[in-house]
């Protein structure tokens, strides 16, 4: 075939498998040396144009076959619901209303009534057509030699069904004999068993939507940079993200998502990247500096190199991570499942067993004032009773419960950022004592908002802020940000235009300088003051050491050489982080803080929250070190 002898001569291609009736092309190949573009620039040059290759939505396909799911088993119950509620309202509810009891009561053929031959004709489609599914899963798992859940269920019904046949089809025989049938207990039990299987489902689908979000985290497309044989930046063009290779260079523009995983070759920005590592504060971006695919770019243009792409990102990881938690089973449900390989063959001897002694027993009846039946009631009770050991016995909460439990919790928690490594981890939460929490984005909300304003000078406050957000709005720092965000509190207008700043000058990391108003306006911090020539004075200082000590970060705003006013920000604590804390130590679990902040404003933020235990200015890799510490000892 030509399109794939096409494909193997590529440099890197290791594996290639058709499927004509699919149109379907799955390939393995080394990424280092080729990738999807090339492929499919391949496969479409192979058969001149005739066919269009693209990428096989995987995604959809699990969509698709979710929803189908979710629908036969939708349908499944209401159907048996059609069937079982009269099947149930004729048994436990006509038959105590005097003009409905008599017309169920009528008798068709012999003692037969018209009651017994309506829930026959109703839960036979529902025990054979609706409950097939049970007959199949029976079937395959006594093949295995594995009995499950499905051979208790298709025994229990199968039991109540058929000994509710043989009840009324000696009664159509018979002049004096009084049925008793259990057609609603096999009809009802099938229908909440279908119940909990869509529930299940459901729950399967509330977790696939979480894997969903976090897909929809990575562009759907990508700025692809073309450069000329000199390395220069020869053109761009707009390309599927999927298709994105290793070593391509990516274009991120301000307000767009970073589409690979990479590191910066040209510019500068933030970047936030709270939705990949939970830091809600932006990050400085300039060349040399790693990137993280999904991540969004607040501002200015950046260049990226990608290095992992496709399966080998960090979205990509996540996901399977959450996918692969859905799959793995927990020590609890390992435990159920061993149960149910010896449950099942226990109750089938159990129900025998029972059958067996209640009709010998009336078969060796010969005492004439003996409380034993005789031997035809004697088989009669046989049957009922080993009919209510089978479906008493039939398990559907260990076999529902802990799966949908362990679904529901990966899913919500995936949903809320939370990532659950399975249901062992589950299971191991109730061992632990001790919880170690960040500090940045997790007891606090994670973006920096102005607090309080101290005017040195007589100002009107709303002019000072006019001044200082006019200088900030172009600068691309977070904490200018939250004081711009301040200041548009004062206008009413949705889009108010601040005054013109010319002459604006940025120093990362210190601060800035514009002309607002034919005023020279300075904001940042005391270095930048003093390097500035504006002289702090003594009332300044103080305010700024309070603020510190409150775990406040101070900012100056000079005007015209002079400190006019202090604007303190901070990232304030969230509303029940308190709460969570006392809670953890009524439950005699240990809180410690881990963070990268300077020890006043770590202290400060364990004293208002309730944390005694505090680990400040720790870099990432030493907070791993940290837990690592702690899980030994």
């Amino acid at each position: 075939m030509l399109v794939k002898s096409s494909v193997q001569a590529l440099p890197g291609v290791e594996d290639i498998k058709v499927d004509t009736e699919l149109h379907k092309v799955t390939i393995s190949y080394e990424p280092d040396q080729t990738g999807p573009r090339d492929l499919i620039g391949v496969i479409e040059s192979a058969t001149y144009g005739h066919v269009t290759a693209s990428i096989y939505p995987e995604a959809d396909g699990r969509e698709q076959h979710r929803c189908g799911e979710i629908k036969r088993y939708k349908l499944s119950f209401l159907w048996s619901l059609i069937f079982t509620i009269p099947v149930f309202l004729t048994s436990m509810v006509f038959m105590y209303i005097p003009g409905l009891k008599d017309g169920l009561e009528k008798k068709v053929v012999n003692m037969m009534s018209i009651g017994e031959l309506l829930r026959w004709i109703l839960s036979t489609p529902v025990q054979f057509v609706i409950g097939r599914k049970f007959y199949t899963g029976a079937y395959r798992a006594m093949c295995r030699g594995s009995p499950n859940m499905d051979v208790l269920i298709a025994l229990g019904t199968n039991t109540a069904y058929f000994y509710s046949v043989y009840s009324v089809l000696r009664a159509a025989t018979s002049e004096n004999y009084m049925a008793t049938d259990f057609f609603e207990t096999s009809s009802m039990l099938i229908s909440f068993i279908l119940l909990g299987k869509y529930l299940e489902i459901l729950a399967k689908g509330k977790t696939s939507e979480a894997i969903a979000k976090l897909m929809d985290l990575a562009p759907e497309t990508a700025i692809l940079l073309v450069h000329d044989h000199e390395g220069n930046v020869a053109g761009e063009k707009e390309i599927d993200s999927r298709l994105i290779q290793k070593n391509d260079v990516i274009k991120v523009v301000p307000g767009g998502k970073v589409a690979s995983d990479g590191f910066v070759t040209w510019g500068q920005s933030h970047v936030n990247e709270s939705m990949i590592t939970g830091e809600s504060r932006p990050a400085a971006k300039r060349k040399g500096d790693t990137v993280i695919g999904g991540t969004v770019n607040e501002n200015g243009v950046l260049h990226v190199r990608a290095t992992s792409v496709g399966s080998e990102s960090a979205l990509a990881q996540i996901v399977r991570l959450v996918e692969s938690a859905q799959m793995a089973k927990p020590p609890v449900q390992k435990f159920a499942d061993q149960i149910s390989r010896v449950f099942v063959p226990l109750v089938i001897l159990l129900s025998l067993l029972t059958w067996l002694a209640w009709f010998f027993a009336g078969r060796l009846h010969s005492y004439p004032n003996s409380w034993i039946p005789s031997s035809m009631d004697s088989f009669q009770l046989a049957l009922q009773f080993g009919i209510s050991v089978m479906v008493i016995a039939c398990p559907c909460a260990l076999g529902l419960a802990t799966p949908t439990a362990v679904m529901v919790a990966t899913g919500v928690g995936a949903s809320q950022g939370v990532l659950i490594k399975g249901g062992q981890a589950l299971e191991s939460a109730q061992k632990v004592d001790c919880i170690v929490f960040d500090k940045t984005g997790t007891l606090t909300v994670g973006k920096p908002v102005v607090v309080n304003t101290k005017l040195l000078k007589n100002l009107v406050l709303r002019e000072f802020y006019d001044c200082a957000a006019a200088a900030e709005v172009n600068s691309e720092h977070p904490l200018a940000k939250a004081i711009v965000e301040h200041a548009r509190k004062f206008h009413s207008e949705e889009n108010y235009v601040w005054p013109e700043a010319m002459d604006f000058i940025s120093v990362t990391g210190h601060g800035v300088k514009a002309k607002v108003s034919d005023k020279s306006v300075l904001v940042g911090n005391k270095s930048f003051m003093l390097s500035s020539g504006v002289d702090i004075p003594i009332e300044a200082s103080e305010i700024l050491m309070e603020e510190e000590e409150k775990a406040r970060t101070g900012i100056i705003v000079a005007m015209d050489q002079e400190v006019v006013g202090i604007i303190s920000v901070s990232d304030p604590v969230k509303p029940n982080a308190h709460e969570v804390i006392s809670y953890l130590k009524s439950m005699n679990v240990e809180s410690i803080m881990v963070t990268g902040d300077n020890w006043g404003t770590a202290n400060a933020i364990g004293k208002e929250v309730g944390i005694e235990k505090i680990i400040a200015e720790a870099k990432p890799e030493q907070k791993a070190e940290k837990v690592k510490e702690l899980q030994v000892s």
